[in-house]
């Protein structure tokens, strides 16, 4: 297909199962390579200083990378062209990790594979989005959801990989499924050209000012910030938490595979059921007080009862705002500046947001041990009255001089 923007392949009978490739190539690249890589370049010889320059670079690259890359898909047209060229880049940036040596080398693969993958995700999402039609040709929670679960299945892979052949056995598979990706990308639909949308000749940094300058895309930022920020605490410290508290490894990954799996029924099933029903600012208002819920217990008891309990809630906490933010998304930002919402999105209110709050969060459960999960629970509690104050509506048009309204 070129990028003329043509629909053919729509529906479930022909863009679903061309997106459930993509989405499972792409996570179950990311399942293999993410929670390995640190490990790798530590084997590498890199000490503890150097890794960490390296993923803070990483860091400040993807912040950029993505948004710039968004805005030039939207300005051009050209998302999935640019999704898989992403892809094979990634893909040649995961292999090239292999005959690195030395921090200079590992560093400069590592800028280039963070480059790569800054606009990975939110592209694909902004080419689902646009085929599933608002939900009449297929649900992206059903995407993602495959995605989620790919993920799974690849990082047990991954781990089953560096048992019998060491880490760049998976190494090698990330790559070789990114460069998978690549070719699945170019089997989606286009989408619209960007020539036939009105306000497309929206400039390239016009386009960033103008989402900033509405207030329900900052709402929608703030509440991912506040409610997936929140998870950085438990990200960094619930592991070492539960092992404290006597909790072993063996029945910690079973804790843990709790929380993936509710994520995934919520992609897949939930999600997309609650949405329809009660909308997606109520909706965003669930997740975040099922967020404050969740690092309340988690502050005050490490029983086992009560964890297994809440465990479930990271369907609400993770995949339903996720959800809910992005059919916000979808409904209220006009087609030729959703790839740019998304990437922002991405940087600003997921990833920027996590960062700093994984900073603060070293400090926090250093000072206060358990009792820091409050400090979660209260950004989450702080979302609910933003989530209930969005609402989706149709897309804004645009006024004559190329302004969106939103």
């Amino acid at each position: 297909m070129g990028q003329g923007g043509d629909r053919s392949g729509t529906g479930v009978g022909g863009a679903l199962p061309r997106f459930l490739l993509l989405y499972g190539l792409l996570y179950a690249a990311y399942g293999c390579l993410s929670p390995i890589l640190p490990n790798f370049l530590a084997a590498r010889g890199l000490s503890a200083r150097d890794i960490s320059l390296v993923l803070a670079g990483a860091l400040l690259v993807r912040l950029a990378a993505g948004p710039l890359a968004g805005r030039f898909a939207d300005r051009r047209g050209t998302g999935r062209g640019i999704l898989a060229a992403a892809a094979a880049l990634a893909g040649l940036a995961a292999l090239g990790h292999l005959p690195g040596q030395g921090f200079l080398v590992l560093l400069t693969v590592g800028l280039v594979y963070a480059l790569a993958t800054a606009p990975l995700a939110p592209l694909a999402d902004a080419l689902a989005l646009g085929a599933a039609e608002g939900g009449r040709a297929f649900q992206y929670g059903w995407v993602r959801g495959a995605g989620a679960a790919a993920f799974i299945g690849a990082a047990s892979l991954g781990g089953w990989l560096i048992a019998g052949h060491g880490l760049a056995a998976a190494v090698a598979a990330g790559g070789i499924l990114f460069c998978a990706t690549a070719l699945a990308a170019r089997l989606v639909p286009a989408g619209t050209p960007a020539a036939t949308e009105p306000g497309a000749t929206v400039g390239l940094w016009q386009g960033f000012f103008t989402l900033l300058r509405s207030g329900a895309y900052r709402r929608i930022l703030l509440v991912a910030a506040l409610v997936v920020g929140a998870h950085a605490m438990h990200d960094t410290f619930t592991m070492i938490l539960w092992r404290e508290a006597g909790i072993g490894a063996g029945l910690a990954g079973l804790l843990w595979s709790e929380a993936v799996a509710a994520e995934v029924l919520v992609f897949l099933l939930a999600g997309p059921w609650l949405i329809g029903r009660l909308g997606p600012g109520l909706c965003l208002a669930l997740a975040a007080g099922a967020g404050a819920l969740r690092w309340a217990v988690t502050a005050e008891t490490v029983a086992l009862p009560a964890v297994a309990a809440i465990q479930v809630l990271h369907g609400l906490t993770f995949a339903l705002l996720h959800l809910a933010c992005l059919n916000l998304i979808a409904a209220n930002i006009a087609p030729c500046l959703r790839a740019t919402a998304l990437t922002l999105y991405g940087s600003l209110g997921v990833g920027l947001a996590t960062a700093l709050l994984t900073l603060a969060a070293g400090s926090l459960y250093a000072t206060f041990g358990a009792r820091a999960f409050w400090a979660m629970a209260a950004l989450s509690l702080a979302a609910v009255p933003v989530g209930l104050s969005l609402r989706a509506t149709k897309s804004p048009p645009f006024s004559g001089t190329g302004t969106v309204h939103i």
